[in-house]
């Protein structure tokens, strides 16, 4: 396998199929071929087939998932790629300096992810937090919305670049987190805030996003995670 082959498109409900056969054209010009479809509207399509052009086996190997989890399981590393303005905002990239964050962890074969949204309304502020950057792509102020299979075509473009230029290896002896294991310490967190009256679930305002940024920045490998959880649990344990 390639380093290419450990990065992820992930496009988010998916609204108009031939965004769906362009995305898989434009993929495997730059030599990418791992498509995920979360929930989209129409597919299998004609005219995706279509505009997919000679990249038939890029939809024909597409993996459709149910929800965002699903098809960010195994991953260690996501960039949600987005132009909204966000109040409480993860770290961001622009695309040259986004493709090579990426690249630290597909040089190492870690499985990563570059997330797509709506072609109307973008992003959720739900699905950046399972990011741990957002990317944005530079573009003229007063017309910033790019076609969502042109915002691909120069993601992947800057990842293929990037790959000559070398970019620093992540330590090999500090393997990173994976997606399941990052949620699986927030539900253990958040449960815990609501066990012990911190966190009121009906009134939740913005703080398990200020966790999940907190913890966005700090790229946890999987040592910390177990770490984290033992305190937890210890802590929970000694007040019973």
């Amino acid at each position: 396998m390639t380093t290419l082959d450990f990065i992820r498109i992930v496009l988010s409900h998916t609204s108009h199929p031939g965004n769906i056969g362009a995305t898989a054209r434009a993929m495997k010009t730059m030599g990418l071929h791992a498509l995920y479809l979360v929930n989209p509207r129409h597919f299998p399509n004609e005219e995706a087939n279509a505009r997919a052009s000679n990249a038939m086996d890029i939809l024909q190997h597409a993996i459709t998932c149910e929800s965002l989890d699903q098809s960010l399981i195994g991953t260690v590393f996501t960039a949600a790629v987005t132009a909204r303005p966000r109040g409480l905002s993860h770290e961001v990239f622009d695309a040259r300096q986004g493709a090579k964050e990426l690249l630290r962890y597909a040089l190492q074969q870690q499985p990563v992810a570059l997330l797509f949204g709506r072609e109307n309304s973008g992003l959720t502020t739900e699905d950046v937090s399972k990011c741990q950057i957002i990317i944005r792509i530079p573009s003229d102020p007063d017309y910033s919305s790019l076609n969502l299979a042109s915002a691909v075509q120069i993601m992947a473009y800057e990842l293929r670049m990037g790959l000559s230029e070398k970019p620093a290896f992540i330590c090999a002896n500090n393997l990173p987190a994976d997606f399941n294991e990052t949620e699986a310490l927030y539900a253990h967190l958040e449960a815990l805030m609501i066990d012990s009256d911190f966190l009121d679930p009906q009134k939740p305002k913005l703080l398990m996003q200020r966790i999940r940024r907190l913890f966005a920045r700090a790229r946890l490998e999987k040592e910390e995670v177990q770490i984290l959880r033992g305190i937890l649990s210890a802590l929970v344990k000694h007040s019973k």
